[in-house]
């Protein structure tokens, strides 16, 4: 049996598939970047890529797509909370597991690649009637919670290999496993060549704009921007963004901002313009696995203020206002401080940083190492 797989390798290739239930769906950090990297693994020689998700075929893709139906989180966002359904992600991934059960072939791969726990993980590492498992890649796009807990549920994660997505990840957990720090990237031609259109959204030519790119979790700290920006007068703000807190989100925005905030829906075709017709991009989040709206803003050529952190110093190098988020004081004064970097000098110079570090042609190229030394066998790098 492992000769016939050994043969089968070296005609195909190594067999790869990567999984998460909003692939083909929606339009999210994860999602995003696992389908880029799938695109262009599957123009690499030497790789048969799938891509199993709950949405539908795309004509023109470089990997073969299965589709696994399931049932939005959205659905579950006030049903109980309890191990190992501990939110509406969990159930969503709940449901999609129970469906990918008749539909994945362990045979068919030689890894898998996911970034989610506990359901697909627990799946993934089954052994059927043949006996085969593929190696498994564990992607932090979500956190590193799963490789830190120890408890209830958590005691079942198993993976072969682990790619951190930030290098606080990377030093937390090299020397425990085999580990990989690769970053995500960006579309940097979409973002730099889109024109701004602030008539799109009702800003005016000399609106002062402050956007905020994130889903609407607790984590992600919207709220606490909102609050950060309520004494500035001449800031207006727009947030891109849905998730739980929608509601208390907009209730502070109008309270706080009122005709200054606005919310929006924005299809990802259309967030290069928005990201053009902004001054600064604030994320709030002091956590961030890796943070896909960074890079985008830097493809876009836009001022930046975050979290003042190692991973936010690795990934800006020099190029962020970095603060302390807890100290709205210093939110503001990072704010004002950022708009006055927005001079053609420096954006030239954050364009230069996506194209030296956030290709996703770099990324998966690093992606394409780290499945070959994990498929036959080897040790963990820094990329």
């Amino acid at each position: 049996m492992r000769a016939d797989r050994t043969r089968t390798r070296a005609r195909t290739g190594i067999r790869v598939a990567f999984i998460l239930p909003g692939l083909h769906r929606v339009v999210r950090g994860a999602e995003v970047a696992f389908e880029s990297i799938a695109g262009e693994l599957g123009n690499t020689s030497g790789f048969e890529v799938s891509i199993i998700g709950s949405g539908t075929e795309r004509a023109g893709s470089s990997y073969r797509f299965i589709h696994s139906p399931c049932v939005p989180r959205e659905k579950f966002e006030q049903w109980p909370r309890f191990p190992p359904l501990r939110g509406e992600y969990a159930w969503e991934e709940a449901t999609f597991a129970a469906h990918l059960w008749r539909r994945y072939n362990p045979e068919a791969y030689d890894a898998t690649v996911t970034c989610s726990y506990s359901f697909l993980n627990w799946l993934v590492h089954l052994r059927r009637k043949g006996g085969h498992r593929p190696r498994n890649v564990f992607v932090t796009q979500n956190g590193d919670w799963p490789l830190q807990a120890s408890n209830s549920e958590f005691r079942w994660f198993r993976c072969d290999a682990v790619v951190c997505t930030n290098p606080v990840y990377f030093d937390r957990h090299k020397g425990r496993r085999q580990v990989w720090l690769i970053p995500n990237a960006v579309d940097s031609v979409r973002f730099r060549n889109a024109s701004p259109a602030r008539e799109r959204w009702g800003l005016a030519a000399s609106d002062q704009v402050v956007l905020i790119v994130s889903a609407l979790v607790s984590n992600k700290r919207v709220i606490e921007g909102i609050r950060a920006l309520a004494p500035m007068n001449e800031i207006r703000l727009i947030v891109a963004g849905d998730g739980p807190l929608r509601d208390q989100v907009d209730h502070e925005g109008r309270r706080l901002l009122g005709s200054r905030f606005q919310r929006v829906a924005v299809p990802f075709d259309r967030m290069p313009a928005l990201y053009r017709s902004a001054d600064v991009l604030l994320h709030m989040c002091q956590d961030e696995p890796f943070g896909n709206t960074y890079v985008e803003a830097l493809a876009a050529g836009l001022p930046v203020v975050a979290h003042d952190w190692s991973s936010t110093r690795w990934l800006f190098e020099d190029l962020a206002t970095l603060v302390d988020t807890d100290d709205l004081d210093q939110v503001r004064c990072g704010i004002a401080e950022a708009l006055q970097h927005r001079s053609s000098d420096l954006i030239a110079k954050r364009w230069a940083l996506v194209e030296r570090r956030f290709t996703w042609r770099a990324v998966a190229t690093s992606y394409a190492e780290c499945l070959t030394s994990v498929v036959r066998g080897g040790n963990g790098r820094e990329a």
